[in-house]
């Protein structure tokens, strides 16, 4: 299935029924009173979290969303029927806002948690509303309100504890499905992973979800390469994986591309930016020992590396127990 994770739609709620202006017709009674009945209320709209769900691709075909109309009153007192409501289901982590004003409405983080987003209009009254001692035959009557009408803009954050980041080829989805059980595919060229991917990691009885989203290049913030658009995707996330190649097979600098990604995330937000974030030095295996230290020294030092940092192979799995074990017990503090 195909990754959505942003679309347009909009709502409007059904309108109220009109009350109803009758007067009762019987056999041997002359003059029969008031007996208009009131209309019906509109149909509600409401949208609600679903953990089925992992796109908004239904919601990309399907955009307009229409409740049900009351129905009008009639004679002898009968009410209009209420309007349908609709339930529009979304994934968890959706957030819903306000097309034209960009407020952001709500953040639909639990399953079955549901907001109404639309009202339905307002049943009007008959005329049997209006009798009184003084007015026996009242002649009034109120029309239905209309249903509330809105654009919205919803949008599909993910919700993860650890979310990882670094250039294309780094070894972020490698590390991924080695930790965890997320499927994403795994190849020597760049952006292998088109859109982001989840999984869940258990160590020490101990569990945590890890996001994997494409590679971050130079430029993204103008719009190149893919893993720009998926950044969002980390916001929920209380911790970043900063993954570094040691390696880079087309003779990168590490330190250059640490800045590129570094400097990307500021462009894009400062909030992401300022998240807690760790450096994953990958690929240590293909380093010859001293070599790898003096590497690991240069890149720390030159960059002045305060936040923890730690060294792996993702492919030998060498590190990554030690990894997802501190984890753990920082997302337990």
């Amino acid at each position: 299935m195909k990754f959505i994770d942003q679309t347009k739609i909009q709502v409007i709620a059904g309108n109220g029924g009109n009350g109803c202006i009758n007067f009762r017709r019987e056999k041997y009674i002359p003059k029969g009173g008031p007996d208009g009945g009131d209309g019906g209320n509109g149909g509600n709209i409401w949208i609600k979290a679903d953990n089925n769900l992992n796109t908004l691709i239904d919601l990309r075909f399907k955009k307009i969303f229409q409740a049900q109309h009351g129905q009008n009153g009639s004679g002898q007192n009968c009410s209009g029927k209420k309007g349908n409501d609709i339930i529009i289901k979304v994934p968890i982590g959706t957030r819903i806002i306000n097309y034209q004003t960009r407020e952001i409405i709500e953040d639909l983080i639990n399953h079955k948690q549901k907001i109404l987003i639309a009202k339905g209009g307002w049943h009007g009254l008959g005329n049997t509303r209006f009798k009184s001692s003084t007015n026996r035959t009242p002649r009034k009557r109120t029309l239905g309100t209309k249903g509330e009408k809105r654009d919205l803009q919803l949008e599909l954050i993910l919700i993860a504890d650890v979310g990882t980041l670094g250039m294309p080829n780094a070894g972020k989805s490698t590390l991924v499905t080695k930790i965890s059980s997320a499927k994403t595919k795994v190849a020597e060229y760049p952006f292998t992973t088109l859109y982001p991917t989840l999984g869940t990691v258990i160590s020490h009885n101990k569990k945590f979800i890890i996001a994997d989203i494409p590679g971050i290049m130079k430029d993204a913030s103008q719009g190149i390469g893919l893993g720009i658009q998926f950044l969002k995707h980390l916001e929920r996330c209380k911790l970043l994986l900063h993954i570094i190649d040691l390696a880079p097979i087309n003779g990168s600098c590490p330190i250059n591309n640490i800045n590129v990604v570094i400097n990307e995330l500021k462009k894009y937000s400062i909030k992401l930016y300022n998240k807690p974030k760790w450096f994953i030095f990958n690929k240590i295996d293909l380093l010859d020992p001293k070599k790898l230290i003096k590497i690991v020294y240069k890149i720390v030092d030159q960059l002045q590396i305060k936040e923890k940092y730690y060294l792996i192979s993702s492919v030998n799995k060498i590190g990554t127990q030690e990894l997802c074990h501190s984890i753990c017990k920082y997302l337990k503090k």
